[in-house]
């Protein structure tokens, strides 16, 4: 059956297999979700690590979302793939999709990093460059590091450039994926996401905060909320796209967009008191109302428009966008705490912040990310791109 998409069929992939159209949408709302990203990090800035005032206050359930396209989309592209090609070949390909501009990242981060140092980054005046440096190639490994090798003061396993965390996870779902999950029949499937939406459900719940922020730190906690963000979405992604299910809306690409803005950007709800309401709220999201919005997104029929050509463009520049923006905020952060900047006076700056984010963002996409990612695919897969 002839999916929705941006590209013919007739095409082949760099292995030869018949290339698959793209869900225009999704890679569009991908977009749009990265960009609420960035602007939520710029907010952050001024909340004071008060999560009752933070605006765009569930913006960070944009990564859960992303896992959640990730399973869907894996899932399209590979599973009727198996047999004719090896777990290798499908590690080199999402190798080669990802890790490009996992370097990048951290080469910005690296590059920027000095220029981050005050109050707020009490580690980055006394470390020296050669483990900036290693830091540095660490980063571009996306190995994690340990609390006990941080370089910044936050704890992060990428130091860097944080959001590359959720990177990390990315792999280990699709290693699940390519090892375990593929071989499951759809009853299994659904059992194990019923069990992964439980853990979900605990962390947001009963966890003790009233959310799913977290999961950047190689620690205990930090491992107990990365894996309970990364299973639920990501397997149910693969379900979805398993299940077929699609719902056929006009206008989709722009009611999705409605839709994830909205869940995205809702005030923080109960209080202090009553935690469980918050969490409760984030895990329906995760739950029930992102896998509507890819359901939406997926039954797209046009392969042109306006609004296809607009989430086309939000697809190129989602993940260099979200993969290189954080150095830029922590360059803002460090600059916000050091002059005890108020919102008024910072906005104009972060109101930049976004636009040049942007800019770097195309220009990784456009100048490295492809170009790069031909190569690879030639000279790793064969065939030239």
């Amino acid at each position: 059956m002839k999916r929705p998409g941006n590209r013919s069929n007739a095409m082949r992939d760099q292995a030869g297999f018949a290339a698959k159209s793209h869900y225009a949408v999704l890679d569009g709302l991908r977009g749009v979700a990265a960009l609420v990203v960035v602007v939520f990090h710029v907010f952050e800035t001024f909340a004071d690590d008060n999560r009752f005032r933070q605006i765009i206050n569930h913006g960070y359930l944009a990564v859960d979302f992303f896992f959640l396209l990730s399973g869907f989309v894996v899932a399209y592209a590979y599973d009727d793939r198996w047999g004719r090609m090896s777990q290798w070949g499908f590690y080199k390909r999402r190798l080669i999709r990802l890790q490009p501009m996992v370097v990048m990242g951290s080469l910005i981060g690296a590059a920027l990093f000095y220029l981050q140092a005050g109050p707020v980054f009490p580690l980055i005046s006394t470390t020296p460059p050669w483990q900036l440096l290693l830091v540095m190639l660490v980063g571009c490994t996306l190995l994690p590091l340990p609390p006990s090798a941080d370089i910044r003061g936050w704890q992060e396993m990428h130091p860097l450039n944080g959001p590359a965390w959720s990177l990390f996870y990315e792999y280990i779902g699709n290693i699940a994926y390519a090892t375990v999950v593929r071989r499951l029949p759809d009853f299994l499937l659904t059992l194990l996401v019923l069990a992964c939406a439980i853990f979900l459900v605990q962390l947001a719940v009963f966890g003790g905060h009233g959310d799913l922020i977290g999961g950047w730190a190689l620690d205990p906690k930090g491992l107990h909320i990365g894996f309970a963000r990364l299973l639920f979405p990501f397997f149910a992604g693969v379900l979805l796209m398993r299940l077929g299910t699609r719902f056929v809306v006009r206008g989709a690409f722009a009611i999705c967009s409605l839709l994830l803005l909205l869940a995205l950007s809702l005030p923080r709800f109960g209080g202090p008191a009553h935690l469980w309401v918050n969490g409760l709220y984030e895990a329906v999201c995760v739950i029930v109302v992102f896998p509507l919005i890819v359901a939406i997104g997926a039954g797209e029929q046009a392969v042109d428009g306006v609004s296809i050509r607009i989430a086309r463009f939000f697809g190129d520049l989602s993940y260099p966008l979200y993969i290189t923006h954080y150095p830029l905020i922590y360059l803002y952060t460090a600059w916000v705490e050091r002059g005890k900047v108020s919102a008024s006076r910072g906005a104009p700056f972060g109101v930049l912040l976004v636009i040049a984010s942007i800019v770097i963002a195309y220009a990784c996409f456009r100048l490295y990310d492809l170009p790069v990612r031909r190569a690879l695919a030639a000279r790793f897969l064969g065939k030239a791109a």
